[in-house]
């Protein structure tokens, strides 16, 4: 199946989320994946202890010398941190990849609390990715930065998911892990279109990186060829299954199995 996948995200030296996250899921998920780091973090399991930024303009050149040779089928990005780093990520996809597919996780706080996009950045984010967006997966928190409304039930998060389409995203996934209750609910809106997907709560702290795994994920089934829908549908499927099977490290918020479903993955119902 393939599918070349282009991630510009940060870098997590404990290897649950960020750029790490994103490279075990594009390949337990059969795609190639290529990256352009925006970020150095040193962090594990319980936070997030410095950031070291990395350039725009070489942010700009690690795309540019991928995507000029290896190509992308889709681009996914996560941690942009400032505005410089999102206005040039925008210039290179406008300039060198206008029509490929692009998945846009809002990055806005880690687990553990630390800011990972300044607030001045947030207008940038909004003008020059999320307009562009094939599809867009914020948390809850990340979807009340951005629309500015408090999400306090399932109808707030159809609310913001139609707020953010109107931003310019083909489809937004507002993500409802941060949600209370013993069921998961994930609000889908593809061209205006609103479906809700369901699943058990699983009771664990091995959470860390979930978001990332899940765009990344989505971003895989679009370079293959799925639809939104299908690539929703497979990504949920994988982030369950590698919490599942998660292997409880750390004394925080653990990392996934991303290993766990490596397997040849048919193109769900």
């Amino acid at each position: 199946m393939r599918g070349r996948v282009l991630i510009v995200a940060g870098s997590d030296s404990g290897g649950g989320a960020g750029i790490q996250a994103d490279i075990k899921t594009v390949t337990a998920l059969e795609g190639f994946a290529a990256t352009a780091v925006t970020a150095v973090t040193a962090q594990n399991t319980k936070g997030v202890v410095d950031i070291h930024c990395i350039p725009a303009r070489f942010v700009a050149l690690q795309m540019e010398a991928v995507l000029s040779d290896i190509g992308a089928d889709c681009i996914k990005t996560g941690m942009l941190h400032s505005t410089a780093v999102i206005e040039a990520v925008g210039e290179v996809i406008e300039r060198l990849a206008p029509n490929t597919a692009l998945v846009v996780d809002p990055l806005m706080i880690a687990k553990g609390g630390a800011r990972l996009l300044k607030l001045s950045a947030v207008e940038a984010l909004k003008r020059d990715l999320l307009v562009r967006a094939t599809v867009a997966t914020p948390n809850i928190p990340e979807a009340e930065a951005l629309t500015g409304m408090k999400i306090r039930d399932i109808e707030g998060m159809k609310h913001a998911a139609e707020m953010l389409h109107t931003l310019g995203p083909k489809a937004v996934l507002v993500t409802g892990g941060h949600m209370r209750g013993e069921v998961i609910r994930d609000v889908l809106c593809d061209g205006g279109e609103i479906e809700l997907f369901e699943s058990p709560r699983i009771a664990t702290a091995n959470t860390h990186g979930t978001g990332c795994t899940l765009a990344s994920a989505i971003a895989t089934g679009l370079a293959q060829g799925l639809s939104i829908r299908e690539s929703v549908i497979r990504a949920r499927a994988y982030v369950r299954d590698a919490i599942l099977a998660a292997p409880d490290f750390g004394h925080g918020h653990g990392p996934l199995d991303h290993t766990h479903t490596v397997r040849p993955f048919a193109s769900p119902g």
